[in-house]
């Protein structure tokens, strides 16, 4: 709620076809106009834009590299958005819009980093594989990501669209995967881009390690967190190849050696203070727990069950079911809500079987709840809807399909746990920040580590933050990132 080589040694070339090139210097003017149109409500979606310096800051980065992509007006043509997600990502859409998620951009080290992930990204243009990314992006909407996850549970049935248009885009984040190929193309104009612009073209094999380090530690914290979150590892493949050649194209450039500009003191100025992991003002995912201080509203999943955690909603996933947590202002009955809800599951084209609304108090809560049974493509599934009176205008639902006779049952335990915060634990939710610091004299990776706003894996997570390895040793008088509480947005 966390995401090409064109000449390399002789017997080792992946080259880019000139005729790839050759139709990458204009973009599509219809590309160019559908990716306008959807800009706002893709950035909505994905939790809205970092403004301000730090807006500005990436879009001067990506200009810089844009203007060697050979594109027309490369500097111009190419728009550049920081996404307020907590995904580890970055992606581009045909019409050269890019976009990277703070996420990521706090895992970079320095400049050349960031030019190297905007660089990449251009190259996907560049190279036209954003057309085929737009393609799956296309069949991937028609079921959203609950439809996806939902696939080996319903088959191809319209149940799979209950996700709606809300979390479409989010899913672009987490389903789409380019090939190796592609990612070697990408990777090699991506360091030929920002070679071309003056910046240290080993920029990218440090990225790429970063990213490598990064998904290691998050295999291992994922067996004791309950949050789902897509890398760019895994919609970019790395590979030790990948870094391999990523190095041999960087030492080709000519630049490796003398070095090109890293401006990590003005990369670190304008990360520090950026929010890592989930905004509270989306909600917060911590353990099995999720909690939202706005809302007041907390609940939790069952063992084992992972959550991810969209702008409006919030989608469970486990070996017995899935669910998805959504609600907002509604005036009319519980039970005209239920039947507003199963008839989203579908749009009206498949017929679900529902039993009469059943009334009940969960924490105090007045809700209601009502479970049917409908027949797809891959047999019966149990649909469930628990519904929640949550003020006179305001409801809030999960709903929730399993094996069929099953019913609730898996999810029982999560939908009794829906309660209200107290002003005390909503005031205790704090976003964590990036806090860039010198080290002083006597201070130590482990020392240092201990100020990590975690629970868990503190030495695992500052090493992987900072780049660094077992064993190394800190500098006085250079800087490292913590990551620590800081304070809620006005």
């Amino acid at each position: 709620m966390r995401r090409h080589i064109l000449a390399l040694a002789a017997g080792a070339a992946v080259v880019v076809p000139a005729a790839a090139l050759a139709q990458a210097r204009y973009l599509n003017p219809r590309d160019v106009a559908e990716a306008q149109r959807q800009h706002a409500e893709l950035v909505a979606e994905l939790g809205g834009a970092e403004s301000g310096q730090r807006g500005a800051y990436v879009q001067q980065v990506g200009a810089r590299v844009a203007a060697q992509t050979g594109v027309a007006n490369g500097a111009q043509a190419f728009r550049f958005t920081t996404l307020n997600s907590a995904v580890e990502n970055a992606f581009a859409v045909p019409g050269g819009y890019i976009y990277i998620t703070r996420q990521l951009m706090t895992l970079l080290d320095d400049e050349s980093e960031l030019a190297f992930v905007l660089g990449h990204e251009a190259g996907h243009v560049a190279g036209n594989h954003a057309q085929a990314r737009k393609t799956a992006a296309s069949r991937n909407s028609i079921l959203g990501v609950l439809g996806a996850i939902l696939g080996s549970v319903v088959g191809n049935s319209g149940l799979g669209s209950m996700i709606g248009q809300s979390a479409m885009r989010y899913s672009q984040l987490s389903t789409l995967s380019f090939s190796r190929e592609q990612e070697y193309q990408a990777d090699s104009l991506g360091t030929r881009y920002i070679a071309a612009a003056g910046y240290d073209p080993l920029g990218g094999t440090r990225v790429l390690a970063a990213l490598t380090r990064s998904s290691a530690l998050e295999r291992r914290i994922q067996g004791r967190e309950n949050r789902s979150l897509p890398e760019w590892a895994s919609t970019h493949p790395l590979s030790q190849n990948r870094l391999q050649r990523a190095l041999i194209e960087a030492q080709r450039s000519g630049l490796a050696a003398s070095g090109g500009q890293r401006n990590r003191d003005q990369f670190l100025a304008m990360v520090d203070g950026m929010m890592v992991d989930d905004d509270p003002a989306q909600g917060v995912i911590d353990g099995r727990l999720f909690s939202h201080p706005d809302l007041m509203l907390q609940f939790a999943v069952p063992a084992g069950y992972q959550m991810q955690n969209g702008t409006r909603a919030v989608t469970v996933s486990g070996s017995a079911g899935q669910a998805q947590f959504r609600g907002g202002r509604y005036q009319g009955s519980l039970e005209e809500y239920i039947g507003r809800v199963v008839y989203g599951l579908t749009g009206g084209r498949q017929q679900v079987a529902m039993a009469p609304p059943r009334q009940t108090v969960i924490n105090g809560l007045p809700a209601m709840y009502s479970v049917g049974r409908a027949n797809t493509s891959s047999g019966a599934v149990d649909v469930s809807v628990m519904a929640y009176r949550w003020s006179p205008d305001t409801v809030y639902h999960f709903v929730m399909l399993t094996r069929a006779g099953q019913g609730i049952g898996p999810f029982a335990p999560m939908v009794d746990s829906l309660r209200r915060l107290s002003a005390p634990e909503a005031a205790a939710i704090r976003p964590r920040v990036i806090d860039v610091v010198t080290v002083r004299a006597g201070d130590t990776v482990q020392s240092l580590a201990n100020l990590m706003a975690y629970r868990d894996f503190r030495m695992e997570r500052f090493m992987a933050l900072n780049g660094l390895t077992p064993g190394s040793r800190l500098v006085p008088g250079s800087k490292v990132k913590l990551v620590v509480y800081g304070s809620r947005r006005g």
